[in-house]
C-alpha cells in the first residue's frame, strides 16, 4: 500500500500544481424543456429559407436560478451537424451570459441551448464497464480501473494546463506518457523487474514515437488541422503550437497499444523463466521476440481499426473524389501518418522490450510486490 500512496503522491504532485492556475469556466445549468411552439420562418421577413424557430420553455433544473422557468429561442436550419432538435421532455445544458457584473435576477442573465444533456448515457456505461471489470478482473480489476482515472485525469488536469500555458506539447505529452505508464504498470503489474521491464520498454518506443509524429509532420507538410476542434481551439487560442499538439495526440493515441504489448512479452519472459531460470538471455530474448510476432500483427491491426473506426465518413468520402486527391487531404494524410506512427512504435516495442526483459528478469534477485 504504501507504493500505492508514493504513485498517488507523484500524480498528484503533478495535477495541482499546474491546474491550480487554470482558468474560469463559462457557467452552465442544467434544464428540462417543458413545452415547445413551432414556427415556420419561411414568411418572416429577412429569414433564411427552410428556417424553422422552436420556441421552448425550459425550467432551470440546476444552480441559483433552479426552478424557474424561461423562454428560449432554437432555431433549426435543416443541417443536422449544427440543429439541436428538441422535444417535450428533453433535458439540456443552458449556457449563461450575464448582462451586468453581480447577477441578482434571473433577467441579469441571457440563456442559451448549448446542448441536449448526454452526461447519463456516460454514467450508465460508465457502471457497466466498472461493474465488468470488477466482476472479472476481482482485484487487478480495481487496480485496472485505478489507472484509468489516473490516467484520464493526467491528461486533463496536467497535460492540457501545461499546453494551454505554452509547455511544448510533445515535452508534456512526454512527461504525461511517463508518469501514465510508470503508475497504471505498477498498480497493475506490482513492483518488479518484469513491470520495470514493461515500463522501459513502453517509454523507450513512445519517445520514439515522439521522434517519428514530429518527422512524419515535417514530411508530410502537416498542419494540425485536421477537424474542427482544432479550428474552434485556434479561436480561443491562436498562439498555441498545433503542429506540436498534433505529434503530441499521435504520441498519447499509440500509448494504450504499446503498452500492452510491452507488459504483455514481459510477462511472457518472467513465466518462460520462472519455469525454467537456467535459460540465458539470448533464449529469453528470442521467446519474448517469437511472442512479439505474434502480438504484432494483431496490435497492429488494432491500431489502424481504431483510426479506420473514427475516420470512416472519410472512407466513404473516397468513392467521391479521386483517390489521388483523397490521399493528399491533410485531413486523410494526418490519420494515416497516425495510423503508421503508432504502427511503428509497437514494431520498435517487440526487439526493444524483449531484451530489457530478458536482461532485467534473468538478472534479478529479489522483486517486492505490494499486496492488494
Amino acid at each position: 500500500m504504501k507504493k500505492i500512496f508514493v504513485l498517488i503522491c507523484m500524480l498528484f504532485g503533478l495535477v495541482l500544481p499546474a491546474y491550480s492556475e487554470g482558468a474560469a469556466v463559462l457557467p452552465a445549468e442544467r434544464g428540462a424543456v417543458e413545452n415547445i411552439k413551432y414556427i415556420d420562418m419561411d414568411n418572416i421577413s429577412g429569414a433564411e429559407q427552410n428556417q424553422v424557430k422552436q420556441e421552448v420553455t425550459v425550467k432551470i433544473l440546476s444552480g441559483k436560478f433552479k426552478g424557474q422557468k424561461v423562454e428560449l429561442d432554437n432555431m433549426l436550419t435543416g443541417n443536422p451537424a449544427y440543429d439541436i432538435m428538441l422535444s417535450k421532455g428533453d433535458r439540456v445544458i443552458l449556457h449563461l451570459e450575464p448582462r451586468v457584473e453581480f447577477i441578482e435576477e434571473i433577467d441579469d442573465v441571457d440563456f442559451f441551448i448549448s446542448d441536449i444533456e448526454r452526461v447519463d448515457a456516460i454514467y450508465i456505461f460508465t457502471a457497466i464497464f466498472f461493474l465488468l471489470l470488477l466482476a472479472i478482473g476481482k482485484k487487478k480489476g480495481i487496480l485496472s480501473f485505478v489507472s484509468i482515472i489516473a490516467t484520464v485525469a493526467l491528461i486533463f488536469f496536467a497535460l492540457t494546463p501545461m499546453i494551454l500555458h505554452e509547455v511544448p506539447p510533445v515535452l508534456a505529452s512526454l512527461i504525461v506518457c511517463v508518469l501514465a505508464t510508470v503508475i497504471t504498470i505498477y498498480l497493475v503489474g506490482g513492483f518488479n523487474r518484469k513491470s520495470s521491464s514493461a515500463i522501459l520498454g513502453t517509454i523507450m518506443s513512445v519517445g520514439f514515437a515522439a521522434v517519428l509524429s514530429i518527422l512524419s509532420i515535417k514530411l508530410a507538410t502537416l498542419t494540425g488541422f485536421a477537424g474542427e476542434e482544432p479550428m474552434f481551439l485556434y479561436t480561443a487560442r491562436p498562439d498555441l503550437d498545433f503542429t506540436g499538439i498534433l505529434a503530441a495526440s499521435m504520441m498519447l493515441a499509440a500509448l494504450g497499444a504499446v503498452m500492452d504489448t510491452s507488459v504483455s512479452i514481459a510477462s511472457t519472459v518472467n513465466e518462460i523463466f520462472n519455469t525454467d531460470s537456467s535459460l540465458s538471455i539470448k533464449e529469453l530474448f528470442q521467446s519474448g521476440m517469437n511472442v512479439g510476432r505474434d502480438i504484432i500483427g494483431t496490435m497492429s491491426n488494432t491500431l489502424i481499426l481504431v483510426y479506420l473506426g473514427s475516420a470512416l465518413p472519410l472512407v466513404l468520402l473516397s468513392s467521391n473524389i479521386d483517390l489521388n486527391k483523397f490521399f493528399n487531404l491533410n485531413q486523410v494524410a494526418t490519420e494515416i501518418t497516425s495510423a503508421l506512427t503508432g504502427s511503428i512504435a509497437i514494431l520498435v516495442c517487440v526487439p526493444v522490450t524483449a531484451i530489457i526483459s530478458a536482461y532485467l528478469i534473468k538478472n534479478k534477485k529479489e522483486d517486492f510486490e505490494f499486496k492488494s
